[in-house]
């Protein structure tokens, strides 16, 4: 049976005219559909004979757009050569509209990619006009780069190779090319969509054979363009003169920063560049300065621990340490702690490495180990400021550690991170350090660790009964807690696990963060002082009521704000 059949069977054309459109498709090179066109058939008429003539779905695209986190399962070139593209994700399959369903080649080449993603796909029909529009949604970040590269190939001469751009002797077409509007253009499209992206780094690396440029959203890191490597050499010059940078030096690392507006909003960038074998990497981290610091809370935090966070502001010294891998958050966290505080009332310092986020009414200092500023030197000289809170970076050495305690013994509250495991890792930290157990006692307020857990999207997810291996994980993790503080949990019959919708096609969105914290008191004071084993500061912070990470992150999985498996990660 042939498309004119079908129409003729739906009553679209009449049957005596099948074999006048035959002839007619004829003489237009056998265009069937110009033939039915021309007669007056509409393209959804039509589009609805092919589908039921190839057995498949026809899916209109009418008022709705396809999203980026949709179009990057396929390549735009693989797309634009086989007439295919991703329209949607549904229960765990990509669904493509396809424009010819009797391309052989198309169809080899979906059953690769789907392969290589190892996901299954389900095949819609779409029209022209359809397709036409998803490549133009395409083209919204690598369309404008090209369309940069082309002014680049018309504007740069074989003999003012972009590899050389950059050399001190290159003289003026050193400024010509660096500063040349296209490379300009290209720069300003990455941060604009990195930025409206809600990435949080911005990662241009030289491959070798090409230069790839790699957004993190929520943590991961994904290829958002490929450029061809005589762009590498001018675009590391302007990122290099956006942040104030050596031009000459390629062979050291080096750090700067530059603030741009992107859709009426002033954003931060913090820049570093490390030399690689190919040539200078580039990382960008994005600090949306006018997001500014969440509320405590809106932290994610469980009462208990919201209580004990507030009582640690409202004390006159002490030392409060934050623990995690770096990309946990930790300064994050102190940066929402600082701005609880009353900052009219005290005197708030900060050393800091780098300074991320302007605090208002916060004096805020950069350290350069370079010049001898170091975390141990500013705290010397802070002391000598009349403060009345400090916030320290990082400790990450002996003596930054014993002037932290000493600052906290002598009246002020000083607020730091540390690198260890857990929070019940902080205190055998400290020791290690240099720090004797009897100042740790008195001076230490609370000790936390936190990592950062993705959001599951809402009104999606799968639903899954808490039995069997689940519940057995539970039992075993709330085992040894007081009877009192498990009553308090919010258990679940089930929690959800990861289900992608066309909307929200990755099944999450957005980050929150998830806490231990311990509180010194008497029976930990008398535990360090014998015993400061990570063991037994465990086991007093568990009668202490504790929760570990991934206890808090099952909590907050039984409020079905993140999926399941976001607990077995940690």
């Amino acid at each position: 049976m042939t498309l004119l059949d079908i129409l003729a069977k739906k009553g679209v054309i009449p049957k005596e005219d099948v074999s006048v459109l035959m002839e007619r498709a004829s003489s237009l090179g056998g265009d069937v559909e110009a033939a039915l066109t021309n007669q007056g058939v509409t393209t959804e008429e039509i589009l609805a004979g092919k589908a039921e003539l190839y057995g498949m779905p026809f899916q209109s695209l009418d008022g709705r757009d396809v999203p980026f986190d949709i179009l990057r399962y396929v390549p735009e070139e693989s797309a634009a050569y086989y007439r295919f593209a991703p329209i949607g994700l549904q229960d765990g399959a990509l669904e493509i509209g396809i424009v010819d369903p009797e391309n052989i080649e198309a169809m080899d080449a979906l059953s690769f990619i789907s392969s290589k993603l190892g996901m299954p796909y389900k095949l819609f029909l779409i029209s022209e006009a359809d397709f036409t529009k998803v490549l133009e949604t395409y083209k919204g970040l690598s369309g404008e780069v090209t369309k940069a590269l082309s002014e680049i190939e018309a504007d740069i001469s074989p003999e003012e190779a972009p590899s050389h751009a950059v050399s001190s002797e290159s003289g003026a077409p050193e400024t010509r090319i660096i500063e040349d509007a296209p490379v300009t253009k290209i720069v300003a499209t990455i941060l604009h969509y990195a930025t409206e992206g809600n990435a949080s780094d911005i990662h241009i690396e030289h491959m070798g054979s090409e230069v790839r440029v790699r957004f993190r959203v929520d943590g991961v890191l994904n290829t958002s363009l490929i450029l061809p490597v005589k762009v590498h050499a001018a675009l590391i010059a302007r990122v290099k003169i956006l942040s104030n940078m050596r031009l000459d030096e390629k062979r050291k690392p080096q750090d700067g920063r530059f603030s741009a507006r992107i859709e009426g909003r002033r954003i931060d960038f913090r820049v570093s560049t490390f030399p690689s074998y190919y040539g200078e990497k580039v990382v960008m981290r994005i600090l949306d300065t006018e997001k500014g610091v969440k509320p405590l809370s809106e932290m994610g935090l469980s009462e208990r621990n919201l209580q004990l966070i507030k009582d640690a502001l409202a004390r006159p010294y002490g030392l409060v340490l934050i623990s995690g891998p770096t990309g946990s958050g930790k300064s994050t966290t102190l940066y929402t702690m600082l701005n609880e505080i009353d900052r009219e009332k005290y005197n708030v310092l900060s050393l800091e490495d780098p300074v991320e986020y302007n605090i208002p009414g916060m004096n805020q200092s950069q350290i350069r180990p370079e010049i001898g500023y170091t975390f141990a030197a500013g705290l010397r000289h802070t002391l000598r400021q009349d403060p009345d809170i400090i916030m320290v970076g990082e400790i990450r050495d002996k003596e930054t550690a014993q002037l932290a305690v000493q600052a906290a013994l002598t009246g002020h509250l000083v607020f730091s991170t540390i690198h260890t495991n857990n929070a019940a890792g902080v205190i055998p930290r400290l020791v290690d350090m240099g720090v004797d157990p009897f100042l740790i006692a008195p001076t230490l307020v609370l000790a936390m660790a936190q990592r950062l857990v993705q959001l599951i999207c809402p009104n999606t997810g799968k639903v899954v009964p808490v039995d069997g291996s689940i519940k057995a994980l539970i039992d075993k993790e709330f085992s040894d807690i007081p009877e009192s503080v498990k009553q308090a949990v919010p258990f679940s019959k089930d929690v959800l696990e990861i289900d992608p919708t066309p909307d929200c096609p990755k099944g999450t969105r957005g980050r929150t963060a998830v806490f231990e914290i311990l509180q010194m008191d008497r029976d930990l004071e008398q535990v360090i002082l014998k015993n400061s084993s990570e063991a037994e500061i465990m086991r007093v912070a568990r009668k202490q009521g504790m929760l570990t990470l991934r206890e808090d992150a099952m909590v907050k999985a039984f409020k079905h704000e993140i999926p399941w498996e976001e607990v077995n990660k940690l």
